[in-house]
């Protein structure tokens, strides 16, 4: 067994719960659809959710590349080597997972799916108790001071 300043954690949630999340809206929008609005604001909400969309895979995007840029590592499972406290970071301490919950959001609006919608909170509410808790202990257990006073400034979502 690791502690937590070896790893955050040995398998990756985040991916496998996001993935898992898109798969059971689907099956859920298929088995029992939800009502939803009908008309021209529906036309409206597909272009708004696929804004939605673009704007959660910006997010995403550039968190990974803050996160290369600032040499450590990407991956759930691996070790920090650097705090990165800027880009997507400086406003949210989870970029990538706020960026997946926002695609999951605006797939919602795009598809007339309300199923997204409810998921997508409880794929956050689920990624946080499996690794952004872990994840925060390993940065803390790493990086100590640095780490408390970056979480004091910036919210675990935004």
């Amino acid at each position: 067994m690791t502690n937590a300043q070896d790893k955050p954690n040995s398998f990756p949630w985040p991916p496998l719960v996001f993935v898992a999340g898109l798969a059971f809206a689907i099956v859920l929008n298929w088995l029992v659809p939800l009502p939803w609005i009908r008309g021209p604001f529906a036309e409206f909400l597909v272009g708004v959710g696929v804004l939605v969309v673009l704007v959660g895979i910006g997010i995403i995007a550039a968190a990974i590349r803050t996160l290369r840029r600032g040499r450590t590592s990407v991956s759930p499972i691996h070790a920090a080597s650097h705090l990165v406290t800027t880009g997507p970071f400086s406003f949210s301490r989870n970029p990538i997972y706020l960026g997946a919950i926002t695609v999951m959001s605006g797939l919602a609006l795009a598809t007339g799916a309300l199923w997204f919608l409810i998921v997508a909170p409880l794929s956050g509410i689920i990624v946080q108790k499996l690794a952004i808790e872990r994840e925060e202990r390993h940065l803390e257990a790493r990086f100590g001071k640095k780490w408390r006073d970056y979480s004091k400034k910036v919210r675990r979502w935004f």
